[in-house]
């Protein structure tokens, strides 16, 4: 009886290992949310509920006997750790995206043996999808007044996404991208009397939305190209005018240098001029032989 009673309880545990062993659950989230890997028991007193987690298992939240152990050495989850001491479940905060990856779930009691697993894959926030005006594949009716406009939605640095257009709640056109991070970018011509268009970025579990704007974007190509052309030749007439000014400065600049530097080489001239005094000294002399009579008179003239 014993006997059977053990072969039982064997099978019992065997049973609950091998049923639960390759279940896996995949879940989706966006960086900087929470996530809670849920255990789906209550958890009774000397249940043991242990937590592992990458490739080496490492082991990182524990319940045993009512206990609750988290361990503070995976540095990579910085106390974002939280365990639910009447579950078990554990919870991630402010998850980031290398805290992908797998997370085993082992409980023990008295009812057997179970395993879980959570493939748990983080993914970085969507951006706002931005729908611009393509002028360059704009197109009019000449026999209606509607006109059509090309727009273009895109969507940068993204990846596992999908850019889709809508009209209302009805798919136009979409383009995925795979692992790699690139920029998304999808055309679409419209009415440009119909406001009911959207673009979505999206991935397989969230989307962000923008819808379009009529008003803003939808104006007839002709006025868009004549405003770049307006744009364009106000920036020449511009430029011009600074290159005309700064021409004029540098003459003005470079004839008053040149009547300054004459004047100096003019006033250097004049002040080497040296003006000599001259003095002239006159003697006079009598003959005594001719009886006083005045005869040639010599001057001395002396410079200074």
């Amino acid at each position: 009886m014993a006997f059977s009673y053990l072969c039982a309880l064997f099978l019992i545990v065997l049973c609950g290992v091998c049923g639960d062993s390759d279940e896996v659950k995949s879940v989706s989230v966006l960086e900087g949310d929470s996530v809670t890997l849920n255990t789906d028991v209550k958890v009774q007193g000397d249940d043991h509920i242990l937590w592992r987690f990458g490739p080496q298992e490492s082991r990182i939240a524990e319940i045993h006997r009512q206990n609750i152990y988290i361990d503070a050495t995976y540095t990579i989850f910085e106390k974002r750790l939280q365990m639910d001491n009447q579950t078990g479940s554990l919870t991630i905060r402010n998850i980031r995206t290398e805290h992908s990856g797998l997370y085993k779930l082992q409980i023990v009691s008295n009812r057997g043996t179970s395993n879980k697993r959570f493939n748990v894959s983080v993914y970085a926030l969507l951006p706002v999808p931005v729908i611009t005006r393509d002028c360059s594949h704009c197109s009019s009716s000449e026999t209606s007044s509607n006109k059509n406009c090309s727009l273009l939605c895109s969507a940068v640095n993204v990846s596992a996404v999908t850019l889709s257009w809508y009209k209302g709640s009805s798919l136009l056109s979409n383009i995925s991208v795979s692992d790699l991070s690139i920029s998304l970018s999808l055309p679409l011509e419209v009415e440009c009397l119909d406001d009911s268009y959207s673009c979505v970025v999206a991935y397989s579990f969230t989307n962000r939305t923008t819808h379009l704007n009529i008003t803003d974007l939808c104006q007839p190509c002709s006025d868009g190209q004549s405003e770049s052309v307006k744009h364009l030749m106000i920036a020449v007439i511009t430029l011009l005018l600074l290159l005309l000014v700064i021409s004029a400065s540098a003459v003005m600049m470079f004839n008053r240098r040149r009547r300054k530097q004459s004047a100096q080489e003019t006033r250097t001239t004049v002040e080497e001029v040296d003006y000599t005094d001259a003095i002239i000294t006159t003697n006079r002399a009598q003959d005594s032989e001719t009886n006083g009579q005045n005869q040639t008179e010599y001057s001395e003239v002396s410079f200074r």
